[in-house]
């Protein structure tokens, strides 16, 4: 089967065997999904959009004028509810990085956007973000199961293991 990783700009290079391509906005992102996700059994958003543009882009800098500035902010599509509401869609899976009420935050975003899996770490204090190790809740709309802190690429086989099982 092909791998698909639709990416913002990144420094990084794409992961071996993998397809990549590459946007530079939410709407391109949305457009790049929805051309595709009908060739997909599994859609796994792994890092979220901004909920927000700016209603019109600037052609050039903006020029420092005046001590305050204006800006008026539209919603970007929810690209994952989107792929999640599609008859016949493939099994999706979200991330949920939460200060706090972990598994009661995660659980409303599983059963707001219709998600068939949603992976949900603690953040803040010095956890997740520019650490080595992660710890994970994964609901389903009928189990839980915790992963404990763990180097994040264990954890991320750990969860292709269990969207692996649930998607069988």
């Amino acid at each position: 089967g092909r791998c698909l990783l639709v990416s913002g700009p990144t420094a990084l290079p794409a992961p071996p065997r993998v397809e990549r391509i590459d946007v530079t906005s939410a709407l391109e992102m949305h457009a790049a999904v929805m051309e595709r996700v009908s060739e997909c059994d599994i859609f796994i958003a792994a890092a979220a959009v901004a909920d927000y543009r700016p209603a019109q882009a600037a052609p050039q800098k903006l020029k420092k004028t005046t001590e305050h500035l204006t800006l008026e902010l539209v919603r970007n599509p929810d690209i994952l509810a989107e792929v999640a509401a599609l008859p016949g869609g493939p099994f999706t899976v979200g991330f949920a990085a939460e200060t706090e009420n972990l598994e009661a935050h995660a659980r409303a975003k599983l059963e707001n956007k219709g998600l068939d899996m949603i992976a949900a770490n603690p953040v803040g204090e010095g956890r997740a973000f520019g650490t080595e190790d992660n710890t994970l809740l994964v609901l389903t709309p009928a189990t839980q199961q915790a992963l404990p802190t763990a180097p994040k690429g264990q954890l991320a086989r750990a969860l292709v293991d269990l969207i692996a099982t649930h998607f069988h």
